[in-house]
């Protein structure tokens, strides 16, 4: 199993305030749903309740240490083992597939990517070319001796997105 992690991300590692987005990036929603659909997402809580319904197309996992939160669509684990004994012992095949999911996904928001970025073989980040300085939530340092940048699509600002951005794709040193 790939563990990947995928996150948009600014100048200073910026990626929320007061639970919310930053920006309105359209262009990479679409590479977001394009990447995880399909796979395994995993989330904190709080993302999960920012989003307000399970990510259709995929199998929707929250990790929370809030033992009575429950909602209808998704698993729910309260620990790291929890989760990694739920991936190995009922690897349920995503939806529209007929083979195990070999990627999953961390989808955020601060505190789950701090929990997985030592785990992590591979990052999806956009880059957002610009900062966010009232941010409150922010993506863990990329260290470029423990991650190698395998790709970059730079793009620029456009009508429907209001900041320069790249897809960059980093997979961790073996």
């Amino acid at each position: 199993m790939i563990l990947s992690i995928i996150a948009a991300i600014g100048k200073n590692n910026e990626i929320g305030k007061k639970n919310e987005l930053l920006w309105n990036l359209p262009a990479d929603m679409k590479h977001f749903k394009e990447a995880t659909s399909g796979h395994t997402v995993i989330m904190g809580q709080k993302t999960f309740e920012s989003i307000g319904h399970p990510l259709p197309n995929r199998r929707n996992i929250v990790l929370t240490q809030d033992n009575l939160f429950q909602r209808e669509g998704i698993e729910i684990v309260h620990s790291l083992e929890e989760l990694d004994a739920l991936l190995k012992t009922s690897p349920q095949l995503s939806p529209g597939k007929e083979e195990k999911d070999e990627e999953v996904f961390v989808i955020g928001g601060g505190q789950i990517y701090k929990l997985f970025i030592d785990k992590a073989d591979k990052l999806y980040i956009t880059h957002v070319n610009a900062s966010f300085p009232d941010a409150d939530a922010f993506f863990p340092e990329i260290i470029p001796i423990v991650f190698l940048e395998t790709s970059r699509e730079e793009h620029k600002k456009d009508e429907k997105n209001a900041y320069d951005y790249a897809f960059t794709t980093y997979t961790r040193f073996q």
